[in-house]
């Protein structure tokens, strides 16, 4: 347990720190915002407990608005997902439930429920985070074309970071 406390901890701090200091300042078009951070979110354990994920939603936000200079746009973004996702995964659970001590992963649930998951958790969290930035839906298609983009751009990051941290499991 103390091992999968710190575990997080780290992961929660390596995301941050490559939001903050390399995502933040890579600008690969006017439209594409790839915010890898959202990953923390979507691949905490599933026995988090729901008033925990939104405590770590709400930090977690407002550490990424520490590196953007805005004023709680993350943090309003990121507690509302936080607030979804047990409602999210509820209603994807498999018939049995899902496994004690198992988290989110590619190769813990398959592709399919790994990227719809995904999917509604990033497309939330961008639709969310830019009509937070704009505030107006004078420029709705615009902002709707950024929050496709930027989820293309994200949903790539994650998928990548699955197959590059989270090794399958061999069956002998």
């Amino acid at each position: 347990m103390a091992n999968e406390i710190v575990r997080q901890i780290l992961r929660f701090l390596f995301l941050v720190a490559v939001q903050g200091l390399i995502l933040k300042n890579v600008e690969p078009g006017p439209l594409i915002n790839p915010f890898l951070y959202v990953l923390f979110l979507i691949q905490l354990p599933f026995e988090t407990p729901p008033w925990l994920v939104l405590i770590i939603s709400f930090v977690l936000g407002f550490c990424v608005d520490l590196f953007y200079g805005t004023v709680g746009m993350h943090m309003a973004a990121c507690t509302f997902i936080g607030f979804l996702r047990p409602k999210i995964l509820s209603s994807m659970a498999p018939r049995d439930g899902y496994e004690f001590g198992s988290t989110p992963t590619i190769q813990g649930m398959g592709r399919a429920w790994f990227f719809t998951f995904s999917f509604i958790v990033i497309l939330t969290h961008h639709f969310i985070l830019f009509y937070l930035e704009v505030f107006s839906f004078r420029e709705f298609f615009s902002t709707f074309l950024r929050v496709i983009v930027s989820l293309v751009s994200t949903g790539l990051l994650v998928v990548v970071s699955q197959f590059l941290f989270y090794r399958t499991k061999q069956k002998i």
